[in-house]
């Protein structure tokens, strides 16, 4: 019932938004008789009514040119491998010098992969760069089958192999467990495709390590609470009906739940800007929540398997992970250099829980393995923003560049 709950209250809050949507078109009724200062707070308003919804439609990531170089190269998106759960895209530059193939591996926490706009956008300068796009698992028929941790892996093994042999891969936050793992495996096995690299940034490799609030939620509860109270059934209007997932809405709930105040605050600033008419600053705000308000489910087994095998019971740190039912083992790992990334101010993802990487890697001899602690940085900041763009992005390029 929790989905079909979330969709009633969706459905009944829907044509409130539609209606300030078709009032917004009509500035002639707004303006007729007021001053022009009521009728930008009156516009304002109808502006965040119109906001007020979570959508389950993957933004667009926004990248049609990067400078490179000295000059404003076009870029264009292509499907490289189209599979269930999740595509390859490709960032196809219009320029004939090769460039370092990096797969960015993003995470499958809620929201799409286009939250990482900023970061391909980055690695573009100087790098030939993929991306692994996860579908909302609510679009995806239930005889499609499973997708827990173990297909999570197997996904990222298959992207790595369509980019060939020679490649680097870059996994943000939460993926950082599995890229790990299917690094392991394709050391062991000797797997051509085998990166080069592997830069993991912000990722649980040991959630023992300075647990944060997030560490501590998984912790908190037995397993059949989370299968009880937070998983649910993807309504029969949709491709997915019937398939049981983890609602992308509980997710983001949870994640404002931690800086109720911020969000509450941008959006006001957000409803002050609009009445005063400072549209730059507003877009700012906007573009943000729109990327941030899109949403997607995950799987039941992938949430649940996350929680028990990632967060509960550590089994990377703890050299129990196993990929269906054979034993990952990290010291595999000889010849691909390992770079670790940690934000200070990082409140999902506490300090040394992806350093501890180093430690299940201790075959790689030292000048293979680096790692780079961002001071005053959060969260986010670690793969966007400013300090990603000049401190922390450098130390990644300079990795790559010293393995080609």
């Amino acid at each position: 019932m929790l989905y079909q709950l979330y969709q009633f209250e969706d459905d009944l809050v829907a044509p409130w938004r539609d209606w300030a949507r078709w009032m917004k078109g009509w500035p002639s009724v707004l303006l007729d008789g007021f001053s022009p200062a009521v009728a930008r707070q009156s516009e304002a308003s109808l502006e965040m009514l119109s906001r007020f919804e979570f959508t389950h439609v993957r933004p667009d990531f926004h990248i049609t040119s990067v400078l490179i170089g000295n000059r404003d190269v076009p870029i264009s998106t292509e499907v490289v491998l189209d599979l269930p759960f999740g595509q390859l895209l490709h960032f196809v530059a219009d320029i004939d010098t090769p460039r370092p193939r990096v797969l960015v591996v993003a995470p499958l926490s809620g929201h799409f992969a286009t939250l990482l706009a900023g970061t391909v956008r980055t690695l573009l300068r100087d790098h030939d760069v993929y991306i692994t796009d996860w579908v909302n698992a609510r679009d995806v028929s239930v005889t499609a089958g499973r997708f827990g941790v173990d297909e999570y892996v197997d996904y990222v093994i298959r992207f790595q192999e369509e980019i060939g042999p020679g490649g680097h891969m870059l996994a943000v936050c939460q993926p950082c467990v599995q890229a790990l793992a299917a690094v392991a495996l394709m050391s062991e096995d000797h797997h051509p495709a085998t990166p080069r690299t592997l830069t993991l940034m912000a990722g649980p490799v040991d959630p023992r390590e300075s647990p944060t609030a997030v560490n501590e939620l998984a912790l908190s509860k037995p397993l059949s609470w989370f299968e009880t109270q937070l998983i649910g059934t993807v309504p029969f209007r949709y491709r997915g009906g019937g398939r049981r997932v983890y609602p992308g809405f509980l997710q983001l709930t949870a994640f404002m739940a931690m800086n109720m105040e911020r969000h509450v605050e941008q959006h006001r600033k957000l409803y002050r800007h609009l009445a005063n008419g400072e549209t730059a600053e507003a877009e700012k705000i906007k573009t943000f929540y729109d990327e941030y308000f899109a949403v997607l489910d995950l799987t039941r087994e992938f949430y649940i398997e996350t929680i028990d095998r990632v967060f509960q019971k550590a089994e990377l740190a703890t050299g129990d992970f196993t990929h269906h039912g054979r034993k990952v083992d990290c010291s595999a790992i000889r010849n691909t250099a390992l770079l670790t990334v940690e934000g200070g101010r990082d409140d999902i993802c506490g300090l040394g829980q992806t350093s501890a990487a180093h430690d299940l890697c201790h075959t790689l001899r030292p000048h293979l393995r680096r790692h780079h602690l961002q001071a005053n940085v959060g969260h986010y900041g670690v793969f966007n923003g400013r300090r990603w763009e000049n401190e922390i992005y450098p130390v990644v390029r300079n990795l790559i560049l010293s393995m080609e």
